[in-house]
């Protein structure tokens, strides 16, 4: 068996793992690589790997960095079966083809104001091609076997990060095991469950973006009254908070916070703006799938409570409904993608409310090297915004909390499940100061680990 380094080697983003054994040829996650150009530019460069030779692709959760270039594999030739959880499939059904849409938008914009090097500039993908990959989708429940080739089955294991999401364990005939954690969720976070144990694997590779970092706060009750503190503050001077969220996953987890602060007359009941049609629709994907609930989620529903909705919940679709947000008097609060304000509906309201000192911005989830999210968060005091330099004069707050990344005291509480030490640990999903931050936490805490940090393009022998 031989595995292959495509992504997420000294970066968070990019997700591509091949797995080779025999004749069978696998990609483990088939992310878009965001943030430094530097890295962006690598999914316009060609695969390691011609798209027509791989056997099958498997995906271990639906977030774009994980799942993102599915379209443009498929637009290169492979036509082989993309194996999910049921919940990822569905929510891929709504992340690939808006991506496609912002892909063909940052074209036209580009094409139409003359900011390209290339005549005309192309999008990297399509809405067809995203079409196309969506057809190839084969659901498969956690802990079943499925044969992927003549040497490889694969089992899919519960991850705790978002909806869907799963550890991927490779296992060759009378061979090896790998397993692909994908990201790895917190324990006590809301509505769905928790990082599922693992007690051995023969190889592992591992997530590692908060290896060097531990959350200021805790998941649930730490994070619930930061959040609860932040809106006094912001209320009390008549100001809105403004949160940049991820669409699937962190959007729905505030709103279930929201609602349990304000069923506990915590904060007041304010207007929450939801502005995003992709999370107004996961909601949707979220009731449906009630087998990843955990126990609390599932004792709401039997109190008869809607539990991704507050008192005056307001789901914006149009556009013209989100332009109507800003005629809105008085305090609210507004939910709008993007999680790292690079692209969306989130920038128009930034553009409108960091100007003004009695608002509060708040992100809530990992901001990569090279975005917006990042730049506010390490403490700018101007930011651009569709071409424009704006004072940063709203209050900015970063509560990792809401993290659906372990940080690496939780990943050591996960790894203390091991019966026995992999034979090798590879960390991916990380910027360097993380991976070299993880690797040694291991080492310290378990002694005789084998830990490496893989290069890009690294392709290893198992």
């Amino acid at each position: 068996m031989r595995v292959t380094f495509m992504g997420a080697t000294g970066t968070v983003t990019g997700s591509k793992f091949l797995v080779e054994s025999g004749t069978d040829r696998i990609l483990v996650d088939c992310g878009l690589f965001q943030g430094l150009k530097k890295l962006r530019e690598r999914n316009w460069a060609p695969l390691l790997i011609d798209p027509k030779e791989i056997d099958a692709v498997v995906l271990t959760h639906a977030h774009i960095d994980h799942s993102g270039y599915l379209p443009r594999l498929v637009r290169d030739g492979f036509t082989g079966p993309i194996f999910a959880t049921s919940a990822t499939t569905d929510l891929a059904g709504l992340l690939l083809p808006d991506a496609a849409y912002l892909q063909e938008e940052e074209a036209r914009f580009r094409n139409k104001h003359r900011f390209t090097k290339h005549s005309p500039a192309l999008p990297l993908y399509t809405s067809d091609d995203a079409s196309a990959a969506l057809r190839l989708f084969r659901s498969v429940p956690y802990r079943s076997v499925t044969a992927l080739g003549k040497t490889l089955s694969m089992e899919m294991i519960p991850a705790g990060h978002i909806l869907g999401s799963a550890f991927v364990r490779l296992r060759q005939v009378d061979g090896p095991t790998i397993l692909f954690t994908g990201d790895i969720g917190r324990f006590d976070q809301p509505i769905i469950k928790d990082p599922s144990p693992v007690d051995a694997t023969d190889y592992l590779v591992l997530e590692s973006t908060y290896g060097n970092r531990l959350h200021k706060q805790s998941a649930g009750r730490e994070g619930k009254a930061a959040l609860r503190d932040v809106i006094l503050k912001t209320v009390a001077r008549g100001g809105t908070v403004l949160v940049p969220s991820f669409a699937i996953g962190r959007a729905q987890e505030l709103l279930y916070i929201l609602r349990e602060l304000e069923e506990e007359k915590a904060i007041p009941v304010l207007p929450v703006f939801v502005d995003s049609p992709m999370a107004i629709n996961a909601v949707d994907i979220f009731r449906r799938h009630v087998e990843e609930f955990d126990a609390e989620m599932k004792s709401v529903g039997r109190r008869g409570v809607e539990a991704l909705s507050t008192t005056d919940t307001r789901f914006t679709r149009t556009q013209e409904e989100s332009r109507r947000i800003n005629d809105h008097p008085g305090s609210a609060i507004i939910i709008s993608a993007s999680g790292m304000a690079t692209g969306g509906r989130i920038l128009h309201h930034l553009t409108q409310r960091i100007i003004d000192e009695r608002n509060s911005v708040v992100f809530v989830g990992y901001q990569a090297a090279g975005t917006r999210g990042r730049t506010l968060v390490d403490g700018a005091d101007r930011i651009r915004i569709f071409g424009v330099d704006l004072p940063v004069r709203a209050e900015v707050f970063s509560i990792e909390a809401f993290s659906a990344h372990g940080d690496h005291g939780e990943i050591l509480d996960w790894l203390s499940g091991f019966r026995t030490p992999p034979r090798k640990t590879f960390l991916v999903h990380g910027e360097p100061p993380a991976l070299e931050g993880m690797r040694d936490h291991i080492i310290d805490r378990f002694g005789g680990w084998n830990v490496v940090i893989p290069e890009y393009g690294e392709a290893v022998d198992l």
